[in-house]
């Protein structure tokens, strides 16, 4: 919410030096919900770029919401529709970055919808403050676009991503993204940022495979023997069947051997 907070300054203060009215500006942001779409919306208006070109470049660059969206499925299956409307109307970057944090540490299905709900409503609320913020007052502060608080963004993604970097394929899949968002910076329309998604999905998927993730044969995708159970309490319960088979086992042989002539 820190890191959104200058973001959302600097984007109404853009609104007030641009072709659009202060409620527009407000509204796109009640109505999107999307810094980086709104930014790249409100350069192509003031570009007189057609509506064609504004929804498709807006749609490549929250592609990656696909993603999120994919992520967190598992866990919001169950919930009705109308949950799931409202979950991902309020799913952003740093959204997903909390909330997928707090389902993982459990199966899907165990914790409720309650704390992906508060997040994304407190991100949404805070990004209308600080918006409203630069229409009303951005104007006082002319250079504020050159003071470079929009590095404060980069600082945020920067605090998602690395704490999930705590493998090979992570660190393999974020530095292919890094690097082909870089080779492919000077592509039209956003498209290098679609390239680098891709490009990451893919080291992602074939490091996650079975042969890549466990070193060889005799493991199953998810890292466990062949066989072996996903609860501890299961294993608990088979290992104390087998040990009492195994005692019933050797109890017969002793008092079969003390019965033989």
């Amino acid at each position: 919410m820190v890191g959104a907070a200058p973001f959302g300054i600097i984007f109404g203060t853009l609104v007030t030096a641009g072709p659009l009215s202060l409620w527009h500006g407000q509204l796109m942001s009640l109505a999107v919900f999307a810094g980086s779409s709104q930014f790249i919306a409100l350069g192509l208006i003031a570009a007189h770029a057609s509506f064609a070109v504004i929804w498709a470049t807006t749609l490549i660059v929250n592609f990656r919401h696909v993603l999120y969206s994919a992520t967190l499925a598992p866990y919001v299956a169950r919930l009705p529709v109308r949950w799931r409307l409202a979950l991902g109307g309020l799913l952003t970057d740093e959204v997903f970055a909390v909330s997928y944090a707090h389902y993982r540490h459990a199966p899907p299905g165990e914790i409720g919808p309650h704390y992906f709900l508060g997040s994304g409503l407190a991100m949404y609320v805070n990004w209308q403050i600080w918006t409203l913020a630069g229409l009303l007052f951005g104007a006082a502060f002319p250079r504020l676009q050159s003071l470079g608080l929009d590095f404060a963004m980069v600082a945020t993604f920067i605090a998602i991503v690395v704490p999930q970097l705590v493998s090979l394929r992570y660190i393999a899949s974020a530095a292919t993204a890094g690097v082909v968002a870089l080779a492919c910076a000077g592509l039209p329309y956003k498209l290098g940022l679609l390239a680098a998604v891709a490009a990451g999905v893919a080291v992602g998927v074939v490091l996650s495979r079975p042969w890549a993730a466990d070193g060889g044969a005799g493991r199953s995708r998810s890292g466990r023997q062949p066989g072996a159970t996903k609860h501890p309490g299961q294993a608990d319960e088979r290992a104390a069947r087998a040990e009492g088979a195994e005692r019933a086992t050797s109890a017969h042989a002793d008092r079969s051997a003390e019965l033989a002539p």
